[in-house]
């Protein structure tokens, strides 16, 4: 099992999330050298949205394997529970084989625990920040001593 941090820096709850849950979900994925995936997701955070951008980007692993994903998740409002995090990572997790996964929440990070423990319990390597530059940097040079 991987131990995580979570980076602290400006946590904000922007103005206006609760409203923002119907906000349509929008998914940019592109391809970076060194076999990294890029996504950035914007809308309302359901379960619905968060099931189909993890889908999207299980989709684009298995067209082309990756190894690391660098996250941007800027979806606003209520975060999802436990049970849907885990929910999700039984889902969808298998399909993301050794993909290493920076997480990163701008908006805040809520309680995202859940979803930091949710796939180290599934054995999927993954951090939370709140901030692209660090989540870079860890996927960059963080790897474990093996």
């Amino acid at each position: 099992m991987h131990g995580f941090r979570l980076w602290l820096y400006g946590l904000a709850v922007p103005a206006g999330a609760e409203e923002a849950v119907d906000q349509p979900l929008q998914i940019k994925v592109r391809r970076e050298v060194g076999g990294r995936i890029y996504a950035r997701v914007l809308g309302g955070n359901t379960f619905a949205n968060v099931l189909a951008y993890w889908h999207a980007i299980a989709d684009e692993v298995g067209r082309r394997p990756a190894s690391e994903l660098l996250l941007v998740d800027e979806l606003v409002g209520p975060a999802l529970g436990a049970d849907e995090w885990h929910a999700l990572v039984a889902e969808v997790g298998p399909r993301l084989g050794r993909l290493r996964i920076a997480h990163v929440k701008p908006n805040g990070l809520d309680t995202v625990e859940h979803c930091v423990l949710a796939a180290m319990e599934a054995g999927l390597e993954a951090q939370v920040f709140v901030n692209e530059q660090h989540a870079s940097v860890w996927l960059r040079y963080g790897r474990p001593a093996n």
